[in-house]
């Protein structure tokens, strides 16, 4: 055991020098963390209404017994700093900050409590809910004890932030920067998409190392993937609500540090090797030209509301780095549903957010971000504003700009909902495109007119604003919500496992089950299911934006109608690699869509079409059609029982080009869809002299290609909820001696009308 050694008691006579084996230095106020080098190390953490912050100090051998504790006599610019010379990497450190104890104010100073520096760039340990880890006595019965000191120490039970050399080999490797209409997202989990698969060594599962493996890298690469998005990284905490239950906060979404990567997730050590560990990580998925996208949570953190314990921020300055209510301190301003709000109104706490970017981005070459609740990031006093401090400094930073911005654009606050009103430079999860997809195929009473402007990028969200397609990032599940085979396997969520009574989770999920609830041998029924997600997935993949696909969905995983699995960490959650035929076969549908949709330019491309002739060509770039193959009515748009839908994507009238400045050109697609329960005639477009479509997808069948051909203005049948695509061939009549058509397709489908009308 380490005997303390209060250095602090001491500096009231002797500010610096030498105290036994240390000495202490005034330090700079940047940059702010612990800063190693080989001479020492700078520490630096801001404050603006402490009276006094320390510094303690844990060994390596010994991190729960504190060692040194140093009072920081410097403040500059609200900074506390010192600098100790010749101190090593693996030294553990939080510290104690002095001040008012006034909770009614929002002053919860407690010296007794460490504190985790907001700027660690790894932390060591899990936290021990021991009692002292709260500032005031919780086991106190009455509603008021927050308002009681407790003057317990919670440095032995607490998590300590760690010194680190933060150099790093990257070996010439560098992102590969891909843009972003070419991009195909992949949410995963670090441990779920690695626990249980064999090939991978025990003592790797579950970890970064783990899914940095060749076969998960080839698994992404062989299905298409060209960034993976993963859940939150940023060292969490478990709750001890979820401990107590003996759950696990699985998602993390409960973050205690911006800086330092999950320490769980590691396989290498807790002692900096995570922040290692990461590194290499994101070096293996950059050589096979995949990019790592973070979903990261700043607008809350662990700490909770005013019954929550004392770990970092609350303890440092809760004044500065949370929204207290105006009117009464003592609580907090709630907008993410967490008992807290990061205050990006305050220009250290936004300091804060910025950093922690850009050293992810610059110090662990990530590719990009996607930002958990936005709304609450970019609200003003009150509103969520497009010029909010938050967005504003982000457009001008020459690097975060840069690299991928994804919002979730809402949060649970007045206004919160916010799809579609983020500013350039920001792509965002398209919550009305989840929902009107699953309510078009589920067979509601919703029309095509939405669906439309879903399936061609949404323009009526992101055009007027100056974005592109790219400013949507498609999805038909994500984590939060049913997977794709529960979507059609349950029509009430299951959440029983939660130990939350089933209250959690959302109840408005669009699903369907299929006619019976859960799993079941009835093969009709398993045989729509196959074909629902079938139809899910071909819609995702053929739609303008930028498609993300949720784990697992490729092949069909179920979390049992688990539609909150936020504290499954077990088989409900985790990705499953022994599927059964019916799951190898839709993965290798999804594989074929994914393919499909990278080969032709069409289903992504960089602009919103136009809908009309272009003016230097004869050629229009879109056309709607109904199921007669006639060009689509007003009353066609606007009746709520239209539940079939016909789309041409003209390849030749596309105003494109690649990074040289060559036009590119696509073939020209039909998409057909029948979400109705009965099947459909539809009549393929065109002149059937020199006109033939190409079946590509059938999902009532599942094969891609599907490899039959029709001639244009031949009447099919349409199965009942199903969804197919053809491509234009032409036929030799309708060709020049120079290889030009003759007649275009929508002057072919134009002289169809004709001859119908006359």
């Amino acid at each position: 055991m380490t005997a303390l050694t209060r250095i602090c008691d001491q500096q009231d006579n002797q500010a610096y020098g030498k105290f036994g084996n240390l000495e202490v230095w005034p330090g700079k106020p940047y940059p702010l963390g612990a800063s190693w080098s080989p001479e020492g190390v700078n520490f630096a953490v801001f404050s603006e209404h402490a009276t006094r912050i320390d510094l303690c100090l844990f060994t390596e051998s010994d991190p729960d017994t504190e060692a040194y504790r140093i009072k920081m006599m410097e403040q500059t610019d609200l900074v506390w700093h010192c600098y100790i010379p010749n101190l090593k990497p693996g030294w553990r450190y939080g510290f104690r900050a002095h001040g008012e104890w006034n909770p009614e104010q929002g002053m919860v100073f407690n010296p007794n409590k460490l504190l985790i520096d907001p700027y660690t760039k790894a932390i060591d340990g899990n936290i021990d809910w021991n009692p002292a880890v709260f500032a005031y006595p919780i086991e106190e019965q009455d509603e008021n004890r927050y308002l009681i000191k407790d003057e317990s120490d919670s440095a032995p039970f607490l998590t300590k932030g760690v010194i680190i050399d933060t150099s790093y080999d990257w070996e010439g490797v560098t992102r590969p920067e891909l843009p972003m209409h070419e991009t195909i997202i992949y949410e995963a989990h670090v441990k779920g998409l690695t626990q249980q698969h064999p090939d991978i060594p025990e003592n790797l599962r579950g970890t970064y190392a783990g899914l940095a493996h060749p076969v998960i890298i080839e698994y992404l690469k062989n299905l298409g993937i060209t960034a993976i998005e993963l859940m939150p990284v940023h060292h969490f905490v478990q709750d001890d609500r979820l401990v107590n239950m003996g759950l696990r906060n699985y998602w993390g979404y409960n973050s205690l540090s911006f800086f330092a990567p999950h320490a769980d997730y590691a396989a290498s050590g807790h002692a900096g090797q995570q922040v290692r560990e990461f590194k290499d990580m994101v070096k293996k998925f950059h050589k096979a030209g995949i990019e790592v996208i973070l979903d990261v949570v700043y607008n809350h953190t662990a700490e909770g509301n005013h019954y929550g314990p004392m770990l970092s921020m609350k303890g440092l300055d809760n004044w500065s780095y949370y929204r207290l209510k105006s009117d009464d301190k003592q609580y907090y301003m709630d907008y993410t549903g967490t008992g807290n709000t990061v205050n990006m109104l305050h220009p250290r706490t936004l300091q804060l957010v910025m950093d922690s970017l850009r050293y992810w981005v610059v110090d662990m070459q990530v590719d990009g971000f996607r930002f958990d609740l936005a709304s609450a990031l970019a609200r003003g006093l009150f509103e969520v504003g497009k010029l909010s401090t938050f967005l504003d400094t982000i457009h001008q930073d020459p690097i975060i700009s840069q690299v991928k911005l994804i919002a979730e654009p809402w949060d649970v606050g007045p206004g919160g909902y916010q799809v579609g009103n983020f500013p350039v430079l920001w792509s965002e999860w398209n919550g009305k495109y989840r929902d009107n997809v699953r309510s078009f195929w589920r067979g509601d009473a919703v029309g095509v007119g939405e669906l439309a402007y879903r399936l061609s990028g949404s323009s009526d969200l992101y055009e007027l604003s100056g974005r592109k397609p790219s400013a949507s990032v498609n999805f038909v599940t994500a984590h939060d919500g049913f997977t794709l085979r529960d979507l059609w396997s349950y029509n009430e969520k299951h959440n029983e496992a939660n130990g939350e009574g089933n209250r959690d989770g959302d109840n408005n999920n669009h699903s369907w089950n299929c006619g019976v609830e859960g799993p079941t041998e009835d093969k009709e029924i398993n045989t729509l299911r196959a074909k629902m997600q079938r139809n899910m997935l071909s819609t995702l993949f053929l739609s303008q934006g930028v498609p993300m696909l949720t784990m697992g969905d490729e092949y069909g995983r179920t979390q049992n109608g688990n539609n909150n699995a936020y504290c499954q960490d077990n088989e409900i959650s985790w990705f499953n690699w022994e599927w059964t035929a019916e799951q190898r076969t839709l993965h290798s549908f999804t594989k074929a869509l994914i393919q499909l949709r990278k080969e032709n330019p069409i289903f992504h491309r960089r602009r919103f079409f136009n809908g009309r002739k272009m003016e230097d060509s004869a050629l229009g770039d879109i056309l709607w059609v109904n199921a007669s193959g006639h060009e689509m009515t007003n009353s066609d748009w606007s009746d709520p029982l239209t539940r079939s839908l016909g789309m041409i994507l003209n390849g030749e009238a596309m105003v494109e080009f690649d990074e040289r400045g060559r036009q590119i050109k696509d073939d020209i697609f039909l998409l057909v869809m029948n979400a109705w329960k009965e099947g459909v005639n539809f009549t393929l477009p065109g002149v059937r002299d020199f006109t033939h479509w190409e079946q590509l997808i059938d999902t009532n069948t599942g094969t891609i290609p599907v490899g039959s051909e029709q001639p244009a203005d031949t009447e099919i049948i349409l199965a009942p909820r199903s969804l197919s695509l053809f491509r234009l061939k032409n036929q030799k009549s309708n060709l020049t001696d120079f290889g030009k058509r003759r007649v275009n397709i929508v002057d072919q489908v134009r002289r169809l009308w004709e001859l119908i009308q006359e």
